[in-house]
């Protein structure tokens, strides 16, 4: 199989954060793109998201963990609408 040359034009900054952030992943910039674009070939589609970090921090992965528990909690308290979830604040 050969190989072909790719130009692409960028804005400096954005091809400067992206060399740094391969380079944090252990790639090159060229085998970055050869990644996405035999991803992209085979599922048809932009295929995946690599991250330095979660998408989500702690505490919002801790919150929606929270909001799961009250969703199966029978026992949680509920309103019918938010006058009265207001007023029940305001109440304390």
């Amino acid at each position: 199989m050969g190989t072909s040359l790719l130009n692409v034009r960028l804005d400096t900054e954005l091809k400067k954060n992206a060399e740094m952030l391969f380079t944090d992943l252990g790639l090159s910039m060229s085998t970055a793109i050869n990644l996405f674009l035999r991803q992209s070939v085979r599922n048809q589609a932009i295929p995946f998201r690599i991250a330095r970090q979660p998408a989500f921090n702690e505490t919002t992965l801790e919150a929606m963990r929270e909001a799961r528990q009250l969703a199966q909690d029978s026992n949680a308290k509920t309103y019918d609408n938010v006058h009265d979830l207001f007023q029940e604040l305001n109440a304390e």
